[in-house]
This record gives structure tokens, C-alpha cells and sequence, in this order.
């Protein structure tokens, strides 16, 4: 790790101007992902500007069950907290199944979102990466890709993004909130992340200087049920192979007035599959349908040999989900 320097930042406008001021300085939360890839040589900045104590890790709950969770709260916080694991189950699930008890006491709301892939090129600083260095090239596509994107990858890149907890505020459709020096903005977590296209170095659409000051969270329609299911390779201490994050809400007759569905470890970014969703509205659930809608989605997937297989297990591990999901909200509807 090369030498930088550290500049504990005395309210969040000194903080913004700091970053802004310098492109090689860039924002310290908790740094369970930054500091590692300092260690690897993948991120070499000059000063970090550290924000941990600004207050920032706010949790509020609204009357009509709404939430507004601050940058800086922790992951072990946001998923403990009883509210949370009651309104958005789904939330809560996907944070206790990323990492360990110590990181998720240390890392941040922004930083998970903000995480950077675990593509093994992108963190030997010894290999091309047009992630890492734009325009070296990707070897993934003829190397080892078992664990890379299916969905909405590009010639430029195929690396996921790992965060399990973007992909239950998708499924929330959450609302990231950002800061710069003169101005602030919203923006949906559907659109927070970039698509690889010819600029895979680019993750998301926050600018430099910008900083993740809270993420907002609409109520979920009444009667919605969630979940979040993550298949991986051991049980803990493990990203995604492949995961879903779901909701589901039935009418009065039993018919799927509205279903969401988010997929991690299959894209750059949390896969919304709105093509699914679309057709599963306004029918009645049945494992036919779900195999129709799912494929319907999976029709636009680009794998490579060695990560074929999370075709048909995103296809399967979801389908289970939502009858799953189905079973309890029917079950929620005889008990009133």
C-alpha cells in the first residue's frame, strides 16, 4: 500500500469539498472493501477523507411504513433493527447473508452499494482489466468466468456486482440520495448502477466529489410478502453464485397483482427482471406460469461455457422463491 493522507473531515460540506477538490481523494466509511483494494494496489488514492463520525447513520421510520436509512449506518444495525425485519423482511435477509458479523459491524450502507467486483482480473493488478484500465482489454471472457454476468454484460466486460444488499433495495425500489458541493439529487436505485457497455470502468452514475448522504425506502403495498434466497459455494463468507430478492402481492381472487423479482451474481448490476414481472401480472400463479415468465427473461442471457449453468439456476432457485412467497401470501389472506 503506498503511502496517503488522512483528513478527518469536520461536517459533511467540508467533507464534499475536500473530494471534490481532488481527483485522487476519495471518501473512508468503514473501508471493508476499499482498504482491501488498497492492499491489492487496484485503488491508489492520495488522501481519504474519512466521514465515519459525520452524522449520517440516521434510521427513520415513517407513519405510513416508509423508511430512511443513512450512509453511514451500518449494515449490522439496519439489519437488526426490528423494523426493518419486520416491513422489509427482504432487506434484512440479504445483509445477513453477505459477509461476516465483524464486517457488517464495520461497513456502511454506501459503501455496500458502492462495492467493487470480485472478477479476479479486476484485482491482480498484474493482469488486463478494462474495468481497472480502460482499454487493456478483458481476458474473463476467454479465462476463468464461472462466476461472471450472464445478463446485461458487454464485450468490454462481464464482471457482477456483488452487493446482496442492492439486490432487496431493488426489489424495494429504494431511492439513492446524493450530495455534491451546490446541489442535490435522487436517483432510483434501477438506474444508480451503469451498464459495462464501452466504459466499464464507470459503476454508477455518482460523480466525483458526490457523496451517498441517505437511501429512502417507499412502503410496500399492503399484503406484499418478501424474501431473499442466495445460492453460493459454502455457507458463509461467500458472494452470490447466483441470488433472488422477491415480492409478491395477490388480490382478492388470488391472482398476482404484483410481482417483483431481483437477481445478484448474474449482472453488473442488481437484475431487475421486469420482463418476468410483466408477465406474471394479473394471473393466477401456477409453476407453468413461472417457467413461462422466467424464461421469457432468461431468453436475453449471454453466458459463456463455464457460467451456463446459472441459466436454469436462476430459473430454478426463483421459481422456488416465488411459490414459496405465493403459498405464504395466500396463507396471509385465509388467516385474516
Amino acid at each position: 500500500m503506498r503511502t496517503f493522507a488522512y483528513h478527518r473531515a469536520a461536517s459533511v460540506d467540508d467533507a464534499v469539498a475536500a473530494v471534490s477538490a481532488d481527483p485522487e481523494t476519495l471518501y473512508l466509511a468503514g473501508g471493508t472493501n476499499l482498504v482491501d483494494l488498497m492492499k491489492l494496489g487496484v485503488r491508489r488514492p492520495r488522501v481519504l477523507v474519512d466521514i465515519s463520525h459525520l452524522p449520517l447513520n440516521h434510521l427513520t421510520h415513517h407513519a405510513d411504513g416508509g423508511a430512511v436509512i443513512g450512509a453511514t449506518a451500518t449494515n449490522a444495525v439496519v439489519a437488526g433493527d426490528p423494523l426493518i425485519r419486520r416491513n422489509f423482511p427482504v432487506l434484512s435477509e440479504s445483509i445477513l447473508a453477505g459477509a461476516s458479523g465483524q464486517l457488517r459491524n464495520s461497513a456502511t450502507m454506501a459503501g455496500n452499494l458502492l462495492q467493487k467486483t470480485r472478477c479476479a482480473y479486476f484485482q491482480d493488478v498484474s493482469k488486463p482489466c478494462n474495468k481497472r484500465a480502460p482499454g487493456s482489454g478483458c481476458p474473463a471472457g476467454t479465462g476463468a468466468h464461472r462466476d461472471l454476468g450472464i445478463l446485461g454484460v458487454s464485450s468490454s466486460c462481464i464482471a457482477t456486482q456483488p452487493s446482496d444488499m442492492a439486490v432487496a433495495l431493488s426489489v424495494l425500489d429504494a431511492t439513492v440520495h446524493l450530495r455534491n458541493a451546490t446541489t442535490e439529487r435522487a436517483v432510483a436505485l434501477q438506474d444508480f448502477y451503469v451498464p459495462p457497455g464501452n466504459t466499464p470502468d464507470r459503476d454508477t452514475v455518482v460523480e466525483h466529489g458526490e457523496l451517498i448522504t441517505e437511501i429512502s425506502l417507499p412502503a410496500l403495498p399492503a399484503g406484499a410478502v418478501t424474501r431473499y434466497h442466495k445460492v453460493r459455494d459454502r455457507w458463509s463468507y461467500a458472494f452470490a453464485v447466483v441470488s433472488v430478492g422477491a415480492a409478491v402481492v395477490l388480490d382478492d381472487d388470488g391472482r398476482i397483482e404484483q410481482a417483483r423479482i431481483a437477481w445478484g451474481g448474474v449482472a453488473p448490476r442488481p437484475w431487475r427482471a421486469s420482463i418476468a414481472e410483466a408477465e406474471l401480472r394479473h394471473h393466477k400463479p401456477s409453476r407453468q406460469l413461472l417457467e413461462r415468465a422466467l424464461r421469457a427473461e432468461l431468453r436475453h442471457a449471454t453466458p459463456l461455457p463455464q457460467n451456463a449453468f446459472k441459466v436454469d439456476l436462476v430459473r430454478e432457485v426463483t421459481a422456488a422463491l416465488l411459490t414459496d412467497l405465493v403459498r405464504t401470501a395466500e396463507d396471509r389472506k385465509v388467516t385474516r
